[in-house]
């Protein structure tokens, strides 16, 4: 017993030092791709030597003797601190992820490849102007002399992913740069899932009940629309149910990996400005705050730019060479998701003989096609037959439901403005970023084409805002104006082109003196020379008025307030109304019965002023109630249909309990013989998510917290989901804010966990140009991309606190407390 015992203590003892030595070995190797910021190198491509200092937060300050030489210095900082990050942007752009992941990105490169996105960015790198093809020349080899870095100095391949994913990396094209500015249109893009959803609809409810769970944004009325089956012969709610049930779909896949974003999670953002008579200090104020789909690492990477027009500090994206928001020393400029209709489905219908052929306007036309080999590892290769027809290019059924909509005989084609061979987007936000005024800013805008933006500006003495991006021209006589699929073969369904650019919207020094944008609707035009019918905001707006208008002049703690609001106007219009007849009604009951925890919870949520506070009971009171609301009044209308709508439509439950044009008929249970009233669905409702929140989170009430259920999730989209290696690099913090607050904090909507927090501000900044050196900015993680370095999460923490660090200029203050001092020299 003893021998056995010994050989047992000497198997584990060996185990332990095996499983040592392996753990050890690895955090070696890791550790290997962990940049050094400090020394002297010689390097490849460089015309002068320059500076790359580092500063506290770890935001590199780049010092070069020319405007090439500063963006080669980008280059290499952005590839030493996100090469991981850039390559699989590449990689998702040029629809080739499935070479590294296998099958489970397929259906994302399909996707890709049918938009032909990197396809179009090569061609479009001819379009730029001289300074930005010079500047994305200088960046690309900036990328390239860090790999040749890593390559032949033993570096540890630049980031520890690839020991898992181990390829090799292609040199950086400048093509690549214009190629991940498509890959975020197609993240921001949201109006294609919006016309394929009112079709839907269409094809299941009366006209007046589609206004009701699709409502217009508030503001002047639109003219009814024909129904989806009376535009689309062939299109039943029979198809429509039987592909649906059918369906497979694309969402769910992490956003770094597949850049469309679900419904309700498409681009949103914040920016608004104050004219020096509005500013304490009588100089003009800028904010803003771009929300996108949160990951580990944030898409935003800060950096400070020395050009030959003068210091620019900001956000930029690793892969692109442009400061895409932030300030100089004489202007300022934030950017929103415009919510342009920018996108329109064309069914084309093909020649019942042959299908290499659809109808045009004056007869059958032949589709423009071509082959295309996606490689997929530990798999088979899959070959795509691409098509494109005059429209643009054709999508199968499994693409955001469009086979629910698509006609026997139908393939649907997408025309969208990012489809542009010849995109001057970047050579447009390259000469915001040189710009010295408001004046000169504006300029610049009409080169943009996509993703289209609500641009928001400020020098010394101006604000504006401005509408920039390509505008679709279409037919006043299109059948469906562009809010659901339309015939592609009639001629008044197709673009007419582009818009002129003088017809976007533009507010230039505005009488009140501030200005901003919440993706709220802008302005209210008949269409075809409208803006949108879908808009992302109507509820934030709201509060942001409020907030600017409660006080004669602002300051930049005030701006900061203000993008740190966690006020639910929702809440506080629609809790009044669901409750009217709950409040303080009803016997007393024990506490631990249902009856009991209604009381408590009703009692709860009238002494509560809407503020989404992490440490509240009351927000995960509300949110589960009104997610419960909206499930029991739409699910036996929509049925599979209700799916579509994880998050809370204001809009349609306020419809609702006022009874708007008869909206409270979506209170009474169509399968259910008596007549039920919205009093009654709102109980029922309240009891449902009451038992829904004691599952998840406990049954005492007042030691609910919201943070606990809306955490914020940077999760790695590639090492996110494997056991161990998740706790290290997946980012998570208790965060306050909501789906309808100033401090957006977009829920899932998902189960098992709808409230987790997903979509928000990844960057915050406050311009001061009465103090320019004053100003402060922060991002939602760090700089850094690699999970062991110490900036992989510092600037996360501040974040979540809602503090920021120094926006500053003064090359002194960079180097007092410098991480790091790089020069680089030619050889």
């Amino acid at each position: 017993m003893g021998l056995v015992f010994r050989w047992l203590v000497r198997i584990a003892s060996g185990l332990i030092v095996l499983i040592c030595a392996a753990v050890a070995l690895t955090v070696y190797f890791a550790t290997r791709s962990l940049p050094d910021y400090s020394g002297a190198r010689s390097v490849e491509g460089l015309g002068a030597p320059l500076e790359i200092v580092r500063d506290a937060a770890n935001v590199p300050h780049i010092f070069g003797q020319g405007d090439a030489d500063v963006f080669f210095g980008l280059g290499y900082a952005h590839a030493q601190d996100r090469l991981w990050q850039m390559i699989t942007l590449r990689r998702t752009a040029q629809g080739r992820l499935s070479e590294l992941f296998g099958p489970r990105t397929l259906q994302t490169d399909a996707l890709v490849r049918r938009f032909d996105l990197y396809g179009l960015a090569a061609a479009s790198v001819s379009a730029q102007d001289a300074e930005t093809t010079a500047a994305l020349e200088a960046y690309a080899d900036g990328v390239n002399a860090r790999l040749r870095e890593l390559a032949e100095g033993g570096k540890g391949r630049g980031a520890p992913e690839m020991f898992l994913f181990p390829h090799a990396i292609a040199p950086w094209q400048p093509a690549d740069s214009i190629a991940v500015v498509k890959l975020l249109a197609l993240q921001l893009s949201s109006h294609l899932r919006a016309e394929v959803l009112r079709a839907q609809l269409s094809l299941m409810l009366p006209p007046e009940r589609l206004r009701d769970i699709l409502p217009d944004s508030p503001g002047s009325g639109v003219a009814a629309l024909p129904d989806y089956a009376a535009v689309m012969p062939g299109a039943s709610p029979e198809t429509l149910l039987a592909a649906a049930a059918r369906r497979r779909g694309v969402d769910g896949a992490a956003p770094m990996l597949f850049p469309v974003a679900p419904r309700g999670l498409a681009g949103a953002s914040n920016a608004w400005a104050a004219a020096p008579a509005r500013s304490a200090a009588g100089g003009t104020l800028l904010a803003n705050d771009p929300h996108l789909g949160f990951t580990a690492q944030t898409i935003w990477y800060l950096a400070r730019l020395e050009l030959e027009t003068g210091g620019v500090i900001g956000g930029t994206i690793p892969g692109v060479p442009v400061v895409m928001t932030g300030r100089s020393e004489r202007l300022g400029w934030g950017i929103t998701a415009s919510y342009l209709d920018d996108t329109d489905v064309l069914m084309e219908e093909l020649h019942p003989e042959d299908p290499t052929r659809y109808r045009g306007p004056e007869g059958w036309e032949s589709f423009r096609t071509r082959q295309s080999i996606i490689e997929v590892k530990d798999g088979q290769p899959l070959t795509l037959t691409l098509r494109w027809s005059a429209n643009g290019p054709v999508l199968p059924p499994d693409a955001f439901d469009l086979g629910t909509v698509t006609p026997r005989g139908h393939v649907p084609a997408v025309a969208w403005t990012a489809l542009s061979a010849t995109d001057t987007t970047l050579s447009a936000a390259m000469a915001l970023m040189r710009a010295g005024s408001v004046t000169e800013a504006l300029a610049s805008a009409d080169r943009y084409v996509a993703p289209s933006q609500v641009l928001t500006l400020a020098d010394e003495t101006q604000i504006a805002l401005a509408l920039v991006g390509a505008m679709p021209q279409r037919a006043s006589t299109h059948a469906t104006r562009g809010r659901m699929p339309a015939l592609g073969w009639k001629e008044e369904n197709r673009w007419r082109g582009m818009l002129p650019a003088g017809a976007a919207p533009r507010f230039v020094n505005p009488e009140g003196g501030i200005l901003g944008n919440t993706n709220n609707k802008l302005v209210d035009r008949p269409f075809p020379r409208h803006l949108s019918w879908d808009w992302g905001d109507s509820q934030r707006i709201q509060r942001w008025e409020r907030l600017m208008q409660s006080r004669q002049v602002h300051t930049r703690e005030s701006f900061v307030e203000a993008q740190l609001d966690t006020v639910s106007i929702t809440a506080r219009t629609l809790l009044p109304l669901v409750g009217a007849e709950l409040w303080f009604t009803g016997e007393a009951a024990p506490s631990d019965t249902p009856e009991g925890r209604r009381r408590q919870a009703l009692a709860l949520l009238a002494d509560w002023n809407g503020e989404m506070n992490e440490h509240l009971p009351e927000p995960l009171l509300y949110a589960a109630w009104m997610r419960a609301l909206q499930d029991r009044l739409i699910r036996d209308e929509l049925g599979p249909l209700a799916r579509a709508f994880t998050h809370l439509e204001p809009l349609f439950v306020e419809r609702v309990f006022r009874d708007v044009d008869g909206a409270s008929a979506w209170c009474d249970v169509i399968q259910s013989s008596p007549r039920e009233s919205c009093a009654e669905i709102a109980r029922l409702a309240l009891d449902d998510a009451l038992v829904q929140v004691a599952e998840r989170h406990g049954s005492a009430l007042e030691s609910l917290r919201w943070g606990d259920a809306h955490e914020a999730t940077h999760d790695h989209p590639v090492l996110g989901d494997i056991p161990i290696l998740r706790w290290i690099v997946n980012i998570r913090q208790s965060t306050s804010g909501g789906d309808n607050t100033l401090m957006r904090g977009a829920t899932s909507g998902r189960e098992p966990h709808p409230f987790r927090n997903v979509h928000g501000a990844g960057y915050r900044g406050v311009y001061d140009f009465a103090d320019p050196d004053s100003s402060v900015f922060v991002t939602a993680t760090g700089q850094s991309g690699h999970p062991l370095s110490r900036h992989y999460d510092d600037l996360g923490e501040r974040w979540r606190r809602g503090e920021y660090v120094p926006m500053s200029l003064d090359p002194a203050l960079a180097r007092a407390a410098a991480v790091g001092i790089t020069t680089l020299a030619p050889p």
